[in-house]
Parts: structure tokens; sequence; C-alpha cells
């Protein structure tokens, strides 16, 4: 035990004596002012205020770029390519993730201009005004000040999978093939016709074991069982006398070649009596389903309006 103590006493000391500062951390900096300046400017598309900020010398990095040769952005181009935020976003805004705020740095050691690092922790928000596509991530930038107050240097680092969705928004493109006669459409007939004569059984089989269920009037976030819902379908069945279901226009199947996805929509009125009080009742409900490979249904959304089952 004292041989343990002493080895803690020892370690402790050792990670004591390794610690260094190497400068200071501010909250509050003249520098943090020019970089909030400067993100002012960006976002309002002033492109003179920009280039009042930017040093002569002025470099601009990608920081999650893999090219090990990289040069940098120069002045010049960074500001042209700055403008374009401006000019092609709507509700361009870049501003503090919640909780966070800038840090200044001024470190110590192999600082002889005495520059200042500005750490920023944001988010970059805004919809392409062609394609409408939104873009919006979490944007980390590193700004270093030098001592006359101009930007000599930012490293940006952002996911730049935001703008993929982008490039592909600015010509036509297909994605998979539209049916409106299809096994998996005859599949869905089936069980929606199977339920209108409280065929329980029979409808539920046209579901795979796993199948997860969907309601647009619960938790989302949240899927019922194939067991489950089978007993919610029963109550319902219990509650309420199906007249008839009758399908509106025809469904939709759409195999899509992005995921290798397979979905059925399909719109539907049920005609219902409510046992308790005899009053009849018109529901009007969208389907969405998704079959597998073997043409079972693997899950279901459904949309309707539970509160005309309750008045």
């Amino acid at each position: 035990m004292k041989k343990t103590i002493l080895m803690l006493v020892m370690m402790t000391s050792l990670i004591t004596f390794a610690q260094k500062k190497n400068g200071t951390v501010y909250m509050e900096h003249p520098a943090i002012d020019v970089a909030a300046n400067f993100t002012t400017a960006l976002v309002s598309g002033d492109t003179t205020k920009l280039a009042s900020l930017l040093s002569d010398d002025f470099k601009a990095y990608n920081g999650v770029s893999t090219n090990p040769d990289v040069k940098g952005t120069e002045k010049g181009r960074f500001i042209k390519n700055s403008y374009r935020w401006f000019d092609e976003l709507d509700y361009f805004s870049i501003s503090d993730s919640p909780g966070a705020y800038p840090d200044a740095i001024e470190y110590k050691k192999d600082n002889e201009n005495e520059e200042v690092w500005v750490q920023t922790w944001e988010m970059l928000k805004g919809v392409h005004k062609t394609t409408g596509v939104k873009l919006s991530s979490p944007i980390h930038r590193l700004i270093v000040v030098t001592k006359d107050n101009k930007i000599k240097m930012i490293i940006n680092y952002f996911n730049d999978s935001i703008f993929d969705e982008l490039g592909q928004s600015f010509s036509n493109r297909t994605n998979g093939t539209l049916y409106n006669h299809h096994d998996n459409i005859n599949t869905v007939r089936k069980a929606m016709y199977a339920f209108e004569n409280s065929d329980l059984d029979k409808a539920i089989s046209y579901y795979s074991e796993d199948a997860r269920f969907y309601n647009i009037n619960d938790d989302l976030k949240v899927s019922d069982s194939k067991a489950n819902v089978k007993a919610i379908r029963q109550k319902f069945l219990d509650a309420f006398q199906i007249k008839s279901i009758e399908m509106i226009g025809y469904p939709d199947y759409l195999e899509y070649e992005m995921g290798n996805g397979r979905s059925v929509l399909s719109w539907w009125d049920l005609h219902l009596i409510r046992k308790a009080d005899k009053k009849e009742i018109v529901l009007s409900m969208h389907m969405n389903d998704d079959f597998d490979e073997d043409g079972k249904i693997i899950s279901e959304m459904i949309y309707f309006n539970r509160a005309l089952l309750e008045k």
C-alpha cells in the first residue's frame, strides 16, 4: 500500500511539473471583434469591408482538405468567392452555435509578431436561390489576427458534403421507375380489403415479421411492431363498423434507384359507423408502404385525422 501511494505521489508530481503555460485565452479581445466584423461583412456581401479587414498576404485554407500541397486561397480570389455566399443564398447566416462563444488566444512561444488566434464554433445556414437546397452545417474557424488588427489567415472546418445535393440539383435526373400497376400495389389492395372484411389475420399476413409501423398522430421516432398493430386494429374493428373502403384515384408504386427502395403510395376513404353512437364517419387516409425484395411490406406510414374518429 505504501509503495502504491508513493508511486501515485511521484506521478502526480511529474504531471504537475510537466504543465507549462504558453499564453492566455480571452473571451473578450479586440481580435474577437475583428472576427465578428469579418463575419458581418461576409454575411452582408460587403466586399469592401472584407478587403479592409484582410492583410495583403492573407491566405484561406480548407481545414478538411486532403491535399498536402495546398497553397491556400489568396485575398482577391477569397473575396470574390465569399461574395457568392451572399449572392447565391437566401437567408444566409453565420451565428454562434448554441452555448458556444469565440476564444482569442495569445501565444507566448514562437509568436514574435504578437499575432492572436481566434477560434469560433458556429452554424452556417442558407437556402440556395436556384435549387432550393437547404444548407446547414456546423463550422469551426481558426482566424489569425495581426497586432494591427488585420486578418492574416483563416482555416475553415466544415462538412463539404452539404454541397453534394446542391451540385446534383442543377439538372433533371431520374431516380427509378413509377408504376400504376404492379404486384406490390396488388398486395396493398389485398391487405386493405381484407381489413374491410374484418379478416385481420389475412390483412396482417402481407407484412414481414419485423415490419415497423408509424402513425402521423403519434411519435414518429417510435415505431410499432406487427403484434402491437394487430391488437390496435382489432380494437378499431371492435369500435367501428366498416361499411366500405374506397380507393381514391389509383396507387403509385415507386421503384427507386437510390437506396434500392420500393414504395407504394395509396389514398383511401374509409366509410365507418361508430358503434357507440351509430355516427357515420368518412375517414380519408394516405398510406406509404415500403417493400422488401420478396414482396412483403416492411414499413408502413399512415396519415389521417384521428380527431374525426373522436368527434
